[in-house]
């Protein structure tokens, strides 16, 4: 039997019709598989995002009793305690109650860098500190040398222009014609004002003239500005404003800074400070750091006098970083905390002066 070729259209029609119906049907729940998945997946995330975070948490934590408990038990800090002893650190984190995962704790002496705040002499904060300036012109002397520079950049026209990022002057450029105030800044394609005034963050250091990214950061496997130098360190002064007294910690500061705080002509002796703090015997050093001229015992350095307000064998000022990881998944904390005393009731804790997730 034939049949009309109008059915057949129609019948065809039909057909279409189902599999285009059958069609939108597997496009929906595959759409709603995938978004089905996708909400998995992310509530996957946000829960291992909060685990991580609970986790590097704890270990801030711990480390903030720690340096709480040492400075109840030392009269000095140093490289020889526990909270800069990686293993001891290791043997901690091992004990935080988590059922998956590991963190990574490390704690640093902020004050074992050089002050960027202290290169003016605050509150006044119109004037060079005498002894920072020429703690800076070795230090950027030496920083200098390992980088090679589109434009020659000489140490004292980087310190002069720090140095007018920070005063308190009225733009006037008192340094001479090697700093830079706003009238610099301003001309610039993307103008910004100077800031005149103390560095809230390492990162303002990139807005200052002459500092380039390398500088700052570093590259080619030699450190940057950031390494070493630091904006903490403000203490109140007598007239209940505040001040950065620049005195570095000796018994923590990095070879280059140890180097700077050395007369000059007596940068190659640094090394042998770092060898005298390291020295042990078996699982016991071998040397008491406590007086601020403790250096004087170590061979050679007995006709070495460093600058005694640069000198300073205790801080209370510290980065603590926690690295959390769990399975693929990591997150880090890095918090700048500051030792306090409680004057009423004597005790002793920890307040955050900075913190950064990442």
């Amino acid at each position: 039997m034939i049949m009309p070729e109008s059915f057949i259209d129609q019948k065809g029609i039909a057909l279409i019709l189902v599999l285009a119906v059958v069609a939108v049907l597997i496009a929906a729940v595959t759409e709603l598989h995938t978004a089905s998945q996708a909400s998995l997946f992310e509530a996957a995330a946000i829960r291992d995002s909060v685990t991580l975070e609970q986790m590097a948490t704890s270990a801030i934590e711990l480390a903030m009793a720690l340096l709480t408990k040492d400075k109840l038990d030392s009269k000095a800090d140093s490289l020889q305690e526990d909270w800069a002893d990686t293993e001891y650190l290791d043997g901690l984190t091992a004990q935080l109650p988590f059922e998956k995962g590991q963190v990574k704790l490390k704690i640093y002496d902020e004050l074992a860098k050089i002050q960027i705040n202290a290169l003016v002499d605050f509150p006044a904060g119109r004037y060079f500190n005498g002894a920072q300036f020429k703690l800076w012109e070795r230090f950027a002397d030496r920083l200098l040398s390992m980088y090679e520079t589109e434009q020659e950049t000489d140490p004292v026209s980087i310190i002069n222009s720090i140095k007018d990022w920070l005063d308190s002057g009225d733009d006037d450029a008192i340094t001479g014609l090697s700093g830079a105030e706003s009238s610099y800044y301003l001309s610039l394609d993307n103008p910004y004002p100077c800031k005149n005034g103390p560095f809230d963050h390492l990162a303002e250091l990139s807005l200052v003239k002459g500092i380039t990214r390398e500088l700052l950061a570093g590259a080619g496997g030699a450190s940057g500005l950031a390494r070493y130098v630091t904006v903490y360190g403000a203490i109140e002064s007598e007239d209940g404003k505040f001040t950065f007294p620049g005195k570095i910690n000796i018994n923590t500061a990095e070879l280059p800074v140890l180097a700077a705080m050395l007369p000059p002509d007596n940068e190659a002796f640094a090394q042998s400070l770092v060898d005298w703090r390291e020295a042990k015997t078996g699982d016991q050093f071998l040397h008491d750091l406590t007086r601020t001229d403790w250096y004087k015992d170590v061979p050679g350095f007995s006709g070495i006098d460093i600058d005694s307000s640069l000198i300073t064998t205790t801080s209370d000022v510290y980065r603590i970083v926690a690295k959390a990881s769990m399975d693929k998944s990591n997150l880090t904390i890095s918090t700048v905390i500051q030792r306090e005393k409680n004057d009423k009731t004597g005790r002793w804790s920890c307040r955050v002066l900075n913190w950064e997730m990442y």
